[in-house]
């Protein structure tokens, strides 16, 4: 046998054009039917190249010598919050999925801030949006939310926003994008996400590589991405994630209980949760604390006098959780640098936390924590 006949392909049976088999089978698609995903697709990266990378601000704390303290201000996002990365995310992460085409109304249960972003990429892409909230979500971000032309639906109980969300995308044929199990999965943790822009910023800094990032957690997908990231890159920083009063997200991670729950809602706008959600990811997490919310928004208060500006109580939380860390690295003589986020902008918050009514209503006294905040940013006793 030749060398050319041992190779050649054997002769098919039958003519292709006569294949005599019938098949159960869907109709050909047409092959336009995916230009509306390119587009969308489009739509969103573009969305993301005009927007440049939030800053990274050093607060100048004089009487911590060898400690730098940086904040990474998501605040500056068109929608006002670090939930713009998450909701850009959530998006394409469905449209890839195949689970949003053209006309498709998009569902969240949220407590505020990425309902306010989803709705401004709905918007974008030209579907119908709809956020499932509880009903003390301020009312800044109902009306940031309606801005963008999202409808908001308010139910009583935080605990009741997972099931009204399911229900609603199943009565008008939606998407629920559920960030609380997807944010963590949506955002690509080995490059192109917050953590690796943070590293990036720190390069050129006195301590590049921070000691700790100070994160808390809403639905856990940032801090589960940050946690990831600094395994990834083989990096000495540690992950602190700060939790709020009325949250199982520290019960769970110190009880090592997935299925421990409380009933009453957090009640500070975007962090905390009344079950541990799936992408809360407890085993890149070094450290959690749980922070009182008095102590919160004692911090909002601090930092916000500090830079001139207001910032939300989530912040306030981060901001209290990096202070106390400081405090024992000073008291053990360490140096290095601490990371944290303001997550969202305190003119969210004019009507709840920046009013003395309502914080005299809700029972903050917020004093005694800001004397021990302040006390401490300016060399006296540590907290």
């Amino acid at each position: 046998m030749t060398a050319s006949a041992q190779h050649a392909p054997a002769p098919l049976p039958i003519a292709l054009d006569r294949f005599p088999v019938s098949l159960d089978c869907t109709p050909l698609p047409s092959g336009g039917e995916r230009a509306w995903t390119q587009r969308a697709i489009e739509i969103l990266e573009n969305d993301a190249l005009r927007s440049a990378d939030t800053h990274l601000l050093k607060l100048d704390v004089p009487a911590l010598p060898g400690i730098d303290i940086y904040l990474k201000d998501e605040s500056t996002h068109p929608t006002g919050s670090l939930k713009h990365r998450v909701a850009r995310s959530l998006l394409l992460f469905a449209i890839c999925n195949g689970r949003v085409n053209e006309g498709t109304p998009i569902i969240e249960a949220s407590s505020g801030s990425t309902a306010v972003s989803e709705a401004y990429f709905a918007r974008l892409l030209g579907l119908p949006f709809y956020a499932v909230m509880p009903r003390t979500t301020s009312a800044e971000k109902i009306a940031a939310i309606e801005l963008y032309g999202g409808h908001c639906h308010l139910v009583d109980s935080p605990k009741a926003i997972y099931a009204e969300a399911a229900a609603l995308s199943a009565r008008v044929g939606g998407a629920y994008l559920d960030q609380f199990t997807y944010a963590e999965r949506a955002t690509d943790w080995r490059a192109n996400n917050i953590a690796q822009s943070i590293f990036d910023q720190m390069r050129g800094e006195r301590h590049p590589v921070p000691s700790w990032i100070v994160m808390s957690a809403g639905t856990g997908g940032t801090a589960a991405t940050i946690g990831r990231y600094i395994r990834y890159r083989h990096l000495s920083t540690r992950l602190c994630v700060p939790d709020a009063e009325h949250s199982v997200f520290y019960d769970s991670y110190a009880q090592r209980c997935p299925t421990v729950t409380c009933e009453r809602g957090s009640r500070i706008e975007g962090i905390g949760r009344p079950r541990v959600e799936p992408s809360f990811i407890p085993d890149v997490v070094d450290h959690m604390m749980k922070v009182p919310d008095t102590a919160s928004l004692a911090g909002m208060k601090v930092l916000s006098r500090r830079l001139g500006r207001r910032v939300g109580g989530s912040t306030g939380t981060n901001f209290f959780g990096l202070c106390w860390i400081a405090a024992r690295m000073r008291d053990a003589g360490q140096t290095g640098s601490l990371v944290t986020l303001i997550c969202d902008s305190g003119d969210r918050y004019r009507n709840t936390y920046y009013d003395a009514g309502w914080m005299r209503e809700n029972g903050f006294d917020t004093a005694p924590y800001e004397a021990v905040l302040e006390d401490f940013l300016d060399g006296k006793p540590a907290l």
